[in-house]
């Protein structure tokens, strides 16, 4: 049941955990499970199947149970492979050298890049708003060059005008 002309969210590991375990614990925002579960019924959250595998390693245990849930979120990397390996040869810094896995960066930003409502959605910060930034590229960096919407979890709950 998509909904055509709203946007489409393209979400980073590093939201989700902050959504449940840094900033708005599901236990305080009950009411944040039901939005993100109606935008994923909507098709409007998704994520490519590496921020599940990210999620399984760096993630709580109640944010990897809540994932597993969710098979409808997370889209097969082989839809984006091509465009996420074009991004990921244009932008070589947006790769961080001392990852130990594959990293859903160059993912996330191509499944916004293939839907014209696509937008990131990611705690990133520019490589410009760092002091020292260990890499030449971060998300909302290449998402700039590349003429695609970037901004947090905050920014997404904003534009729907989620109120709690």
């Amino acid at each position: 049941m998509s909904s055509a002309g709203l946007p489409i969210y393209c979400i980073d590991t590093n939201s989700l955990m902050d959504w449940q375990v840094r900033f708005y614990p599901t236990d305080v925002f009950a009411s944040l499970l039901e939005r993100f579960d109606a935008l994923i019924k909507e098709e409007r959250l998704v994520a490519p199947e590496l921020v599940r595998e990210e999620i399984g390693i760096v993630g709580s245990p109640e944010l990897i149970a809540w994932a597993n849930d969710r098979d409808a979120m997370f889209k097969p990397n082989a839809a984006v492979i091509a465009e996420a390996q074009s991004i990921q040869h244009r932008f070589p810094g947006l790769l961080d050298p001392k990852s130990l896995y594959e990293e859903a960066d160059a993912y996330i930003i191509a499944m916004a890049k293939a839907n014209p409502a696509g937008i990131v959605v990611t705690q990133e910060t520019p490589a410009s708003e760092k002091p020292k930034p260990k890499r030449s590229h971060f998300i909302p960096d290449v998402c700039r060059e590349l003429g695609i919407n970037c901004f947090n979890l905050m920014g997404m709950m904003r534009r729907e005008g989620w109120r709690l």
